[in-house]
Protein backbone atom coordinates (compact mmCIF):
# COMPACT_ATOMS: atom_id res chain seq x y z
CA UNK A 1 0.00 0.00 0.00
CA UNK A 2 3.23 2.10 0.91
CA UNK A 3 4.34 1.71 -2.30
CA UNK A 4 1.84 2.94 -4.58
CA UNK A 5 0.60 5.72 -2.33
CA UNK A 6 3.41 7.27 -3.21
CA UNK A 7 2.99 6.18 -7.29
CA UNK A 8 -0.75 7.00 -6.94
CA UNK A 9 -0.23 10.53 -5.24
CA UNK A 10 1.89 11.75 -8.24
CA UNK A 11 -0.82 10.68 -10.93
CA UNK A 12 -3.51 12.75 -9.33
CA UNK A 13 -1.66 15.99 -8.35
CA UNK A 14 -0.44 15.88 -12.31
CA UNK A 15 -2.22 18.78 -13.38
CA UNK A 16 -0.56 20.73 -10.19
CA UNK A 17 3.05 19.41 -10.30
CA UNK A 18 2.75 19.97 -14.18
CA UNK A 19 1.88 23.88 -13.40
CA UNK A 20 4.44 23.80 -10.82
CA UNK A 21 7.61 22.76 -12.60
CA UNK A 22 6.70 22.92 -16.18
CA UNK A 23 4.58 26.25 -16.42
CA UNK A 24 2.77 26.91 -19.69
CA UNK A 25 0.30 29.10 -21.20
CA UNK A 26 -0.87 26.03 -22.59
CA UNK A 27 -2.53 23.72 -19.92
CA UNK A 28 -1.77 20.70 -22.11
CA UNK A 29 1.69 20.99 -22.78
CA UNK A 30 2.16 21.28 -18.71
CA UNK A 31 -0.20 18.26 -18.07
CA UNK A 32 2.11 16.33 -20.86
CA UNK A 33 5.02 17.21 -19.41
CA UNK A 34 4.21 15.95 -16.31
CA UNK A 35 2.65 12.86 -17.38
CA UNK A 36 6.25 12.55 -19.17
CA UNK A 37 7.86 12.92 -15.93
CA UNK A 38 5.92 10.18 -14.96
CA UNK A 39 6.90 7.84 -16.94
CA UNK A 40 10.49 8.92 -16.89
CA UNK A 41 10.52 6.31 -13.45
CA UNK A 42 9.86 3.83 -15.30
CA UNK A 43 12.84 3.65 -17.72
CA UNK A 44 15.13 3.38 -14.58
CA UNK A 45 13.12 0.32 -13.43
CA UNK A 46 14.55 -2.43 -15.37
CA UNK A 47 18.24 -1.35 -13.74
CA UNK A 48 15.93 -1.62 -10.65
CA UNK A 49 15.57 -5.29 -11.33
CA UNK A 50 19.28 -6.01 -12.39
CA UNK A 51 20.15 -4.94 -8.94
CA UNK A 52 17.72 -5.37 -6.44
CA UNK A 53 16.57 -8.78 -8.20
CA UNK A 54 19.54 -11.37 -7.66
CA UNK A 55 20.42 -9.62 -4.58
CA UNK A 56 16.84 -10.79 -3.75
CA UNK A 57 18.14 -14.62 -4.93
CA UNK A 58 21.51 -14.16 -2.74
CA UNK A 59 20.37 -12.06 0.48
CA UNK A 60 16.80 -13.39 1.06
CA UNK A 61 13.57 -11.49 0.00
CA UNK A 62 13.17 -9.89 3.28
CA UNK A 63 16.27 -7.69 3.59
CA UNK A 64 15.96 -6.23 0.00
CA UNK A 65 12.10 -5.47 0.63
CA UNK A 66 12.93 -3.74 3.46
CA UNK A 67 15.65 -0.84 1.66
CA UNK A 68 13.10 -0.63 -1.16
CA UNK A 69 10.48 0.70 0.80
CA UNK A 70 12.39 3.42 2.86
CA UNK A 71 14.22 4.46 -1.16
CA UNK A 72 10.43 4.93 -2.21
CA UNK A 73 9.43 6.55 1.22
CA UNK A 74 12.01 9.45 0.95
CA UNK A 75 11.93 10.33 -2.77
CA UNK A 76 8.60 10.64 -2.23
CA UNK A 77 8.47 13.16 1.00
CA UNK A 78 11.28 14.88 -1.05
CA UNK A 79 9.00 15.70 -4.05
CA UNK A 80 6.51 17.48 -1.21
CA UNK A 81 9.44 19.73 -0.34
CA UNK A 82 11.00 20.55 -3.45
CA UNK A 83 10.87 23.93 -4.73
CA UNK A 84 9.36 25.07 -8.17
CA UNK A 85 10.23 26.53 -11.29
CA UNK A 86 9.49 30.27 -10.00
CA UNK A 87 11.77 29.39 -7.12
CA UNK A 88 14.64 27.52 -8.59
CA UNK A 89 13.87 27.89 -12.44
CA UNK A 90 15.83 24.28 -14.62
CA UNK A 91 16.87 23.10 -11.30
CA UNK A 92 13.12 22.04 -10.02
CA UNK A 93 12.22 19.65 -13.23
CA UNK A 94 15.70 18.35 -12.77
CA UNK A 95 15.12 17.68 -9.29
CA UNK A 96 11.75 16.40 -9.92
CA UNK A 97 13.29 13.99 -12.99
CA UNK A 98 15.71 12.83 -10.27
CA UNK A 99 13.32 11.95 -7.45
CA UNK A 100 11.35 10.12 -9.84
CA UNK A 101 14.17 7.90 -11.35
CA UNK A 102 14.97 7.25 -7.53
CA UNK A 103 11.20 6.48 -6.89
CA UNK A 104 11.61 4.04 -10.37
CA UNK A 105 14.83 2.56 -9.07
CA UNK A 106 13.05 1.38 -5.79
CA UNK A 107 9.81 0.02 -7.59
CA UNK A 108 12.76 -2.09 -9.97
CA UNK A 109 12.81 -4.52 -6.60
CA UNK A 110 9.81 -3.67 -4.36
CA UNK A 111 7.14 -4.96 -6.97
CA UNK A 112 9.24 -8.43 -7.97
CA UNK A 113 10.17 -8.94 -4.19
CA UNK A 114 6.40 -8.23 -2.81
CA UNK A 115 4.55 -10.67 -5.56
CA UNK A 116 7.61 -13.40 -4.95
CA UNK A 117 7.55 -13.13 -0.62
CA UNK A 118 3.15 -13.74 -0.99
CA UNK A 119 3.89 -16.84 -3.27
CA UNK A 120 6.25 -18.20 -1.68
CA UNK A 121 4.58 -18.03 1.99
CA UNK A 122 1.26 -18.75 0.48
CA UNK A 123 0.34 -23.12 0.40
CA UNK A 124 0.03 -24.17 -3.12
CA UNK A 125 -3.69 -24.78 -3.23
CA UNK A 126 -4.55 -21.41 -1.71
CA UNK A 127 -1.55 -19.45 -3.97
CA UNK A 128 -4.07 -17.19 -5.30
CA UNK A 129 -6.24 -16.58 -2.71
CA UNK A 130 -3.53 -15.18 -0.32
CA UNK A 131 -1.46 -13.81 -3.01
CA UNK A 132 -4.37 -11.53 -4.47
CA UNK A 133 -4.18 -9.58 -1.05
CA UNK A 134 -0.65 -8.14 -2.59
CA UNK A 135 -2.97 -6.51 -5.35
CA UNK A 136 -5.70 -5.31 -2.66
CA UNK A 137 -2.67 -3.37 -0.98
CA UNK A 138 -1.76 -1.55 -4.55
CA UNK A 139 -5.55 -0.68 -4.64
CA UNK A 140 -5.36 0.36 -1.52
CA UNK A 141 -2.49 2.75 -1.65
CA UNK A 142 -4.13 4.30 -4.98
CA UNK A 143 -7.19 4.84 -3.47
CA UNK A 144 -5.71 6.31 -0.37
CA UNK A 145 -3.77 8.41 -2.34
CA UNK A 146 -6.61 9.77 -4.44
CA UNK A 147 -8.96 10.31 -0.97
CA UNK A 148 -6.46 12.19 0.40
CA UNK A 149 -5.67 14.65 -2.27
CA UNK A 150 -9.43 15.05 -2.38
CA UNK A 151 -9.96 15.90 0.98
CA UNK A 152 -6.75 18.04 0.78
CA UNK A 153 -8.66 20.34 -2.01
CA UNK A 154 -11.58 20.12 0.43
CA UNK A 155 -9.89 21.85 3.30
CA UNK A 156 -7.92 24.18 1.45
CA UNK A 157 -9.84 25.14 -1.25
CA UNK A 158 -8.85 25.03 -5.29
CA UNK A 159 -6.38 28.04 -5.46
CA UNK A 160 -4.31 26.76 -2.28
CA UNK A 161 -4.37 23.32 -3.84
CA UNK A 162 -2.91 24.68 -6.61
CA UNK A 163 -0.49 26.86 -4.86
CA UNK A 164 0.86 24.76 -2.17
CA UNK A 165 -1.78 22.25 -1.37
CA UNK A 166 -0.64 19.46 -3.64
CA UNK A 167 2.38 19.10 -1.25
CA UNK A 168 0.65 17.69 1.38
CA UNK A 169 -0.04 13.99 0.60
CA UNK A 170 3.24 13.69 -0.61
CA UNK A 171 4.49 14.40 3.32
CA UNK A 172 2.65 11.44 4.51
CA UNK A 173 4.97 9.33 2.89
CA UNK A 174 7.75 9.42 5.77
CA UNK A 175 5.74 8.18 8.99
CA UNK A 176 3.96 5.37 5.86
CA UNK A 177 7.79 4.68 5.14
CA UNK A 178 9.23 4.16 8.53
CA UNK A 179 5.83 1.82 9.36
CA UNK A 180 6.05 -0.16 6.90
CA UNK A 181 10.04 -0.26 7.32
CA UNK A 182 9.43 -1.69 11.04
CA UNK A 183 6.68 -4.26 9.35
CA UNK A 184 9.14 -5.97 7.21
CA UNK A 185 12.12 -6.00 9.69
CA UNK A 186 9.88 -7.82 11.81
CA UNK A 187 8.97 -10.76 9.19
CA UNK A 188 11.28 -14.04 8.97
CA UNK A 189 12.42 -14.77 4.60
CA UNK A 190 9.82 -17.11 2.78
CA UNK A 191 10.21 -20.46 3.73
CA UNK A 192 11.02 -22.07 0.43
CA UNK A 193 13.84 -19.64 0.05
CA UNK A 194 14.96 -20.78 4.13
CA UNK A 195 14.30 -24.24 2.70
CA UNK A 196 16.73 -23.55 -0.38
CA UNK A 197 19.16 -21.73 1.81
CA UNK A 198 19.59 -25.16 4.08
CA UNK A 199 19.83 -27.24 1.38
CA UNK A 200 22.42 -25.68 0.36
CA UNK A 201 20.98 -24.18 -3.17
CA UNK A 202 21.16 -20.61 -2.39
CA UNK A 203 24.91 -19.11 -3.91
CA UNK A 204 25.49 -16.17 -1.86
CA UNK A 205 28.23 -15.38 -3.65
CA UNK A 206 27.04 -16.10 -7.40
CA UNK A 207 28.75 -13.47 -9.84
CA UNK A 208 26.94 -15.22 -12.77
CA UNK A 209 23.23 -15.01 -11.80
CA UNK A 210 22.03 -12.85 -14.75
CA UNK A 211 23.79 -15.20 -17.15
CA UNK A 212 22.00 -18.28 -15.33
CA UNK A 213 18.54 -16.39 -15.76
CA UNK A 214 18.81 -16.70 -19.68
CA UNK A 215 18.49 -20.30 -19.52
CA UNK A 216 15.19 -19.36 -19.10
CA UNK A 217 14.48 -16.93 -22.18
CA UNK A 218 10.97 -18.34 -22.77
CA UNK A 219 9.80 -17.80 -19.26
CA UNK A 220 11.21 -13.80 -19.71
CA UNK A 221 9.70 -13.59 -23.29
CA UNK A 222 6.24 -14.61 -21.69
CA UNK A 223 5.94 -12.77 -18.90
CA UNK A 224 7.22 -9.65 -20.94
CA UNK A 225 3.95 -10.30 -23.24
CA UNK A 226 1.74 -10.37 -20.40
CA UNK A 227 2.92 -7.53 -18.29
CA UNK A 228 2.03 -5.28 -21.85
CA UNK A 229 -1.74 -5.84 -21.14
CA UNK A 230 -1.05 -6.38 -17.80
CA UNK A 231 0.64 -2.33 -17.54
CA UNK A 232 -1.19 -1.04 -20.06
CA UNK A 233 -4.88 -1.53 -18.41
CA UNK A 234 -3.38 -0.73 -15.42
CA UNK A 235 -1.58 2.76 -15.91
CA UNK A 236 -4.75 3.62 -18.43
CA UNK A 237 -7.25 2.86 -15.52
CA UNK A 238 -5.33 3.42 -12.28
CA UNK A 239 -3.30 6.39 -13.53
CA UNK A 240 -4.29 8.05 -16.32
CA UNK A 241 -7.46 8.41 -15.97
CA UNK A 242 -7.85 11.56 -14.14
CA UNK A 243 -6.18 13.37 -16.09
CA UNK A 244 -8.68 12.04 -18.97
CA UNK A 245 -11.54 12.76 -17.55
CA UNK A 246 -10.55 16.04 -16.51
CA UNK A 247 -8.89 17.22 -19.89
CA UNK A 248 -11.15 15.36 -22.25
CA UNK A 249 -14.70 14.38 -20.87
CA UNK A 250 -14.74 17.83 -18.86
CA UNK A 251 -15.13 16.15 -14.93
CA UNK A 252 -14.07 18.72 -12.66
CA UNK A 253 -11.06 17.52 -10.33
CA UNK A 254 -13.31 16.48 -7.91
CA UNK A 255 -15.67 14.22 -9.94
CA UNK A 256 -13.09 12.72 -10.93
CA UNK A 257 -11.42 11.61 -8.04
CA UNK A 258 -14.53 10.29 -6.27
CA UNK A 259 -15.20 8.81 -9.61
CA UNK A 260 -11.66 6.72 -8.92
CA UNK A 261 -12.38 5.99 -5.40
CA UNK A 262 -15.78 4.42 -5.79
CA UNK A 263 -14.12 2.40 -8.84
CA UNK A 264 -11.33 1.14 -6.86
CA UNK A 265 -12.98 0.37 -3.78
CA UNK A 266 -15.42 -2.05 -6.06
CA UNK A 267 -12.06 -3.25 -7.39
CA UNK A 268 -10.62 -4.18 -4.07
CA UNK A 269 -13.68 -5.63 -2.53
CA UNK A 270 -13.95 -8.29 -5.44
CA UNK A 271 -10.50 -9.18 -5.33
CA UNK A 272 -9.75 -11.61 -2.86
CA UNK A 273 -12.82 -13.21 -4.24
CA UNK A 274 -11.44 -13.15 -7.66
CA UNK A 275 -8.34 -14.62 -6.47
CA UNK A 276 -9.86 -17.34 -4.68
CA UNK A 277 -11.81 -18.35 -7.62
CA UNK A 278 -8.20 -18.84 -9.49
CA UNK A 279 -7.15 -21.36 -7.15
CA UNK A 280 -10.22 -23.79 -8.82
CA UNK A 281 -10.24 -22.85 -12.51
CA UNK A 282 -6.84 -22.15 -12.87
CA UNK A 283 -4.98 -18.91 -13.55
CA UNK A 284 -5.17 -18.59 -16.98
CA UNK A 285 -9.46 -19.40 -17.85
CA UNK A 286 -8.92 -15.89 -15.19
CA UNK A 287 -6.76 -14.17 -17.62
CA UNK A 288 -8.73 -15.12 -20.28
CA UNK A 289 -12.01 -13.91 -19.36
CA UNK A 290 -10.15 -10.51 -18.41
CA UNK A 291 -8.81 -9.56 -22.18
CA UNK A 292 -11.54 -11.06 -23.99
CA UNK A 293 -13.77 -9.11 -21.86
CA UNK A 294 -11.81 -5.99 -22.04
CA UNK A 295 -10.91 -6.35 -25.71
CA UNK A 296 -14.88 -6.43 -26.31
CA UNK A 297 -16.17 -3.96 -23.91
CA UNK A 298 -13.23 -1.49 -24.32
CA UNK A 299 -14.76 1.01 -27.23
CA UNK A 300 -18.52 0.46 -25.50
CA UNK A 301 -17.31 1.65 -22.20
CA UNK A 302 -15.15 4.55 -23.08
CA UNK A 303 -17.82 5.89 -25.32
CA UNK A 304 -20.27 5.64 -22.26
CA UNK A 305 -17.97 7.42 -20.11
CA UNK A 306 -18.36 10.42 -21.82
CA UNK A 307 -21.73 10.65 -22.05
CA UNK A 308 -21.91 11.89 -17.98
CA UNK A 309 -20.84 11.63 -14.77
CA UNK A 310 -22.93 8.50 -13.55
CA UNK A 311 -22.39 6.86 -16.50
CA UNK A 312 -18.69 7.31 -16.05
CA UNK A 313 -18.66 5.45 -12.72
CA UNK A 314 -20.47 2.79 -14.16
CA UNK A 315 -17.91 2.43 -17.11
CA UNK A 316 -14.97 2.94 -14.61
CA UNK A 317 -16.52 0.22 -12.33
CA UNK A 318 -17.43 -2.49 -15.19
CA UNK A 319 -13.58 -1.42 -16.89
CA UNK A 320 -12.04 -1.90 -13.01
CA UNK A 321 -14.20 -5.12 -12.56
CA UNK A 322 -13.09 -6.44 -15.93
CA UNK A 323 -9.40 -5.70 -15.39
CA UNK A 324 -9.21 -7.49 -11.61
CA UNK A 325 -9.02 -11.49 -12.82
CA UNK A 326 -5.68 -10.47 -14.15
CA UNK A 327 -5.04 -8.34 -11.07
CA UNK A 328 -5.74 -10.82 -8.36
CA UNK A 329 -3.35 -13.38 -10.00
CA UNK A 330 -0.17 -11.78 -10.27
CA UNK A 331 1.06 -12.58 -6.71
CA UNK A 332 0.02 -16.77 -7.77
CA UNK A 333 1.31 -16.49 -11.81
CA UNK A 334 4.24 -14.80 -12.31
CA UNK A 335 6.72 -16.11 -9.71
CA UNK A 336 5.35 -19.58 -10.58
CA UNK A 337 7.07 -19.02 -14.12
CA UNK A 338 10.37 -19.67 -12.55
CA UNK A 339 12.46 -21.44 -10.32
CA UNK A 340 13.03 -20.73 -6.51
CA UNK A 341 17.16 -19.89 -7.64
CA UNK A 342 16.09 -16.95 -10.08
CA UNK A 343 12.76 -16.56 -9.26
CA UNK A 344 13.01 -12.71 -7.81
CA UNK A 345 15.67 -11.94 -10.58
CA UNK A 346 12.99 -13.43 -13.07
CA UNK A 347 10.09 -11.50 -12.15
CA UNK A 348 11.66 -8.37 -11.55
CA UNK A 349 13.70 -7.98 -14.54
CA UNK A 350 11.23 -9.10 -17.12
CA UNK A 351 7.96 -7.30 -15.23
CA UNK A 352 10.15 -3.90 -15.04
CA UNK A 353 11.51 -4.06 -18.73
CA UNK A 354 7.90 -4.71 -20.35
CA UNK A 355 6.47 -2.07 -17.77
CA UNK A 356 9.44 0.97 -18.56
CA UNK A 357 8.16 0.98 -22.17
CA UNK A 358 4.89 0.16 -22.13
CA UNK A 359 3.53 0.72 -18.10
CA UNK A 360 4.65 3.99 -17.37
CA UNK A 361 4.28 5.41 -20.94
CA UNK A 362 0.72 4.59 -21.05
CA UNK A 363 -0.65 8.10 -19.66
CA UNK A 364 1.58 9.96 -22.29
CA UNK A 365 1.12 7.82 -25.31
CA UNK A 366 -2.93 7.87 -24.56
CA UNK A 367 -2.29 11.91 -24.51
CA UNK A 368 -0.24 12.05 -27.18
CA UNK A 369 -2.66 9.98 -29.17
CA UNK A 370 -5.44 11.85 -28.40
CA UNK A 371 -3.56 15.11 -28.79
CA UNK A 372 -2.43 14.38 -32.43
CA UNK A 373 -5.52 12.58 -33.51
CA UNK A 374 -8.38 14.29 -31.83
CA UNK A 375 -9.74 10.90 -31.04
CA UNK A 376 -11.18 10.51 -27.02
CA UNK A 377 -11.24 6.67 -28.14
CA UNK A 378 -7.71 6.14 -28.54
CA UNK A 379 -6.81 5.12 -25.01
CA UNK A 380 -10.12 2.41 -25.91
CA UNK A 381 -7.69 1.87 -29.06
CA UNK A 382 -4.59 0.91 -27.67
CA UNK A 383 -6.10 -0.82 -24.45
CA UNK A 384 -7.35 -3.70 -27.10
CA UNK A 385 -3.79 -3.69 -29.30
CA UNK A 386 -2.36 -4.16 -25.50
CA UNK A 387 -5.08 -7.36 -25.20
CA UNK A 388 -4.02 -8.84 -28.45
CA UNK A 389 -0.18 -9.14 -27.31
CA UNK A 390 -1.36 -10.47 -24.12
CA UNK A 391 -3.60 -12.98 -25.49
CA UNK A 392 -0.71 -14.30 -27.65
CA UNK A 393 1.30 -14.82 -24.89
CA UNK A 394 -0.95 -16.20 -22.70
CA UNK A 395 -1.34 -19.29 -25.20
CA UNK A 396 2.27 -20.49 -24.12
CA UNK A 397 2.25 -20.02 -20.74
CA UNK A 398 1.81 -23.16 -18.41
CA UNK A 399 -1.19 -23.15 -16.07
CA UNK A 400 0.37 -23.36 -12.50
CA UNK A 401 -3.19 -24.18 -10.62
CA UNK A 402 -1.51 -25.98 -7.49
CA UNK A 403 1.65 -26.61 -8.70
CA UNK A 404 4.72 -26.52 -6.10
CA UNK A 405 6.71 -23.82 -6.59
CA UNK A 406 9.89 -25.38 -4.35
CA UNK A 407 12.95 -26.59 -5.85
CA UNK A 408 15.02 -26.82 -8.90
CA UNK A 409 11.95 -27.11 -11.49
CA UNK A 410 9.58 -24.80 -13.67
CA UNK A 411 6.24 -25.03 -12.11
CA UNK A 412 3.51 -26.14 -14.62
CA UNK A 413 6.16 -27.99 -16.76
CA UNK A 414 9.12 -29.64 -14.02
CA UNK A 415 6.44 -29.98 -11.48
CA UNK A 416 2.48 -31.40 -11.51
CA UNK A 417 -0.17 -29.76 -9.89
CA UNK A 418 -0.98 -31.03 -6.32
CA UNK A 419 -4.56 -31.19 -5.86
CA UNK A 420 -6.65 -32.63 -3.48
CA UNK A 421 -6.65 -36.03 -2.98
CA UNK A 422 -9.88 -38.44 -4.19
CA UNK A 423 -11.44 -39.72 -1.21
CA UNK A 424 -11.83 -43.39 -1.33
CA UNK A 425 -14.73 -44.96 -0.92
CA UNK A 426 -14.70 -48.22 1.32
CA UNK A 427 -16.16 -51.18 -0.41
CA UNK A 428 -16.40 -54.56 1.27
CA UNK A 429 -16.11 -57.47 -1.52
Amino acid sequence: MTEWFDYGVYAYTAVYIGDAFFPSENETASTLGSLLVFAVSFLIRPLGGMVWGPLGDRLGRRKVLATTILLMAAATFCVGILPGYVSIGILAPIGLIILRMIQGFSTGGEYGGAATFMAEYAPDRKRGRFGSFLEFGTLAGFTLGATLVLLTELAVGAENMADWGWRLPFLVAAPMGLVGLYLRSRLEDTPVFREAEAEGKIDHEAKSHLRDLLKYWKPLVLLMGLVVTLNIANYTLLAYMPTYLEGEIGLTSRASLILIIIGQTAMMLVIPFSGALSDRVGRKTMWWISIIGLFVLSIPLFKLMGSGFTQAIIAFAILGLLYVPQLSTISAMFPAMFPTKVRYAGFAIAYNISTSLFGGTAPAVNQALINSTGDKLMPAYYLMAACVVGAIALWFVPETRACSIRGDGIPGIDTKPQLEPVKKVEASV
